[in-house]
């Protein structure tokens, strides 16, 4: 059944999952950082605003107004999750009749596993300052629900990959670099498989849910890069080892690096009834080319 979706952040992600529902007869709005995004997301069809995290202006609100399903996409930043920051009373009027509330979270709140396996039931422990504000966030999110009976699901991402997001355009670039960290160990999705997870919660809610949402097959940086070259018909860069190498990365690629998890994704199989498009790197990338 259609409805209408509001997404606070329509990045990648949330994009993606708004072009497809569109194509079933849903009607789309939500909201982007700057006026030239938000002209992009009009020409595609979408009902977007401004959102600068601080205020709601008179149409983001009337928007807002009529949709039933919400996703919240928009990342924690020092003071908090920016939605429940600038906008908890009106959300509080309106959370009585929405269908379906979504947060996008990531599996950096698991910490560092040593490369063992975690779940839903696993106790979170971030270990960088991102994944605790991420984890912190969850928590407004869930006292939100708690007080108004919003009927929120929690879906925490690992990386996210897809159309020209994927180390094809990196190794295009010449850019890509591959680094030897003994037993280092990421989960990643495939932007489609996201998608069609959200979809499935939002036919099935399960209000209180924790989702993890990633592929059938945790896997390294560099296995990765090397199978992106070879479907290219190149060489994959050369190993750097991660230990003199990080000293040229940014904070956030040098938090990436911190964990080493393998993340399960049983729930979504048994009950969403999830079977991934994309159950491991190599489908997802042979089918980006």
């Amino acid at each position: 059944m259609a409805g209408n979706l509001f997404c606070f952040g329509l990045g990648y992600s949330a994009a993606t999952l708004a072009h497809r529902l569109s194509l079933e007869g849903w009607i789309v709005g939500g909201t982007a950082r700057t006026a030239e995004k938000v002209g992009i997301l009009a020409r595609q069809g979408f009902d977007a605003h401004v959102f600068d995290g601080e205020s709601l202006s008179a149409g983001l609100r009337a928007c807002l107004q009529r949709a039933d399903t919400i996703l919240i996409s928009t990342p924690p930043g020092d003071e908090g999750d920016p939605v429940l920051a600038s906008a908890a009373d009106a959300l509080r009027a309106l959370a009585p009749r929405w269908r379906w509330l979504g947060y996008l979270s990531t599996t950096g709140v698991y910490g560092d596993k040593s490369g063992a396996w975690v779940d839903e039931t696993s106790a979170p422990a971030p270990t960088s300052p991102r994944a605790a504000r991420r984890l912190a966030a969850e928590i407004a999110w869930q006292c939100f629900a708690s007080e108004t009976g919003a009927p929120l699901h929690i879906f925490r991402l690992p990386g996210i990959y897809g159309p020209g997001r994927s180390p094809f355009d990196s190794l295009r670039a010449g850019t890509a670099r591959r680094f030897d960290k003994q037993g280092q160990i990421f989960s990643r999705i495939h932007v489609d498989d996201l998608a069609t997870v959200l979809m499935a919660s939002m036919a099935r809610p399960s209000p209180g849910a924790i989702y993890n949402v990633c592929d059938d097959e945790p896997a390294s940086q560099a296995e990765v890069i090397a199978f992106a070259a070879e479907l290219l018909g190149m060489a994959p860069p050369p190993l750097e080892p991660f230990a003199t190498a990080q000293a040229s990365l940014s904070q956030m690629a040098r938090s990436f690096y911190r964990d080493s998890k393998r993340v399960r994704n049983d729930r979504i199989k048994r009950e969403l009834a999830i079977r991934l498009a994309y159950p491991t790197y190599r489908e997802g990338l042979a089918s980006l080319l």
